[in-house]
């Protein structure tokens, strides 16, 4: 039988917390990179803003 795996996020502190994907462009190569962080509800404009 399959176990069912619980997120810890759905309890407690983790709904606070948002993983947040930026693209951004590289300057040496010209390619597009992704930029991926676990933010804060309260900071996620300032990520988006850099």
């Amino acid at each position: 039988m399959a176990k069912k795996v619980v997120a810890t996020l759905q309890t407690g502190v983790g709904k606070n917390f948002t993983k947040c994907i930026k693209m951004v462009k590289s300057e040496k190569t010209g390619a597009y990179v992704f930029k991926e962080e676990v933010v804060h509800n309260d900071h996620i404009k300032d990520f988006f803003a850099q």
